[in-house]
């Protein structure tokens, strides 16, 4: 049977893999974004310009979804910006910008919807996060901590909805290579180059993370990992941390040093 499927951030990267992956399978999809896509969304697929950020953005989406398809099936909150940067270096602004987008847009895009969910007496919520709101990795401090609360979140609504017939998912990609480049955000360009070159440089694609978190919602599974390497690794956190912390620190000595030969005046006064 066709699912009705709203997919916030839906023009571009993860987002457009999304809403193809799921246009493909047969269902209606909304492809909701703050930008029109570069290119032509496949034929069945309806677009509606929507900012994660503003209530009235948020309330246009649902109207359109009752109007056009009378209730909704799989909501998900995808829409999402990058950041770099250690502590010290953030700003307020730069708090603010990623929590209301990565955090605060998926708050309450779930608060959006469910109330028609338990009107349907069911549906579906579909969480966007990432294996550094898992992992914890120096260097992106905002972003992990923006990721590590959609993770808490789903949690919670998990509990929360499962009387009601509202099941949860959250999936934690690790690396993959899309267009969030162009929304990430940094005080410091040289860290954000090291960032980006991680992604660049990652074997997975949109389309590959797209396919294991629509399966993984047909499957009906809560948790999201999807990539091996990210499983490994937050096994070896729980199972043995000392052993996990020795990783992450000499990571972080690799970067650092890194960083100090490309800037070894800023981090000298830094000191």
């Amino acid at each position: 049977m066709s699912r009705r499927v709203l997919i916030t951030g839906g023009a571009s990267g993860l987002g457009r893999a999304l809403v193809e992956r799921y246009a493909a399978a047969g269902d209606r999809v909304l492809a909701a974004d703050r930008d029109r896509p570069g290119e032509p969304l496949p034929g069945a697929v309806s677009f509606l310009r929507l900012d994660v950020r503003l209530h009235d953005d948020r309330q246009r989406a649902l109207r359109w979804c009752e109007s056009h398809w009378g209730g909704l099936d799989v909501l998900v909150n995808n829409a999402g910006v990058a950041a770099a940067g250690r502590v010290e270096d953030l700003r307020n602004d730069d708090w603010d910008w990623i929590l209301d987008i990565n955090l605060k847009g998926v708050a309450q895009g779930c608060r959006t919807f469910v109330p028609l969910f338990k009107q349907q007496g069911g549906g579906h919520i579909v969480n966007i996060a990432s294996s550094a709101g898992l992992l914890n990795m120096p260097g992106a401090t905002s972003y992990n901590a923006s990721k590590a609360a959609v993770i808490s979140l789903s949690e919670t609504i998990r509990q929360e909805l499962a009387p009601f017939g509202i099941r949860a998912t959250v999936a934690c990609p690790g690396p993959f290579r899309t267009g969030l480049r162009a929304e990430l955000h940094s005080p410091d360009p040289e860290l954000a180059e090291i960032a980006d070159r991680e992604v660049r440089q990652s074997l997975h694609t949109a389309e590959q993370v797209a396919g294991r978190i629509a399966h993984a919602v047909d499957k009906g599974h809560f948790l999201v990992l999807t990539r091996p390497t990210d499983r490994r690794a937050l096994c070896l956190k729980r199972l043995f941390p000392r052993v996990a912390d020795a990783r992450a620190a000499k990571k972080w000595r690799r970067t650092s040093a890194e960083l100090e030969s490309r800037h070894p005046q800023k981090r000298r006064r830094a000191a």
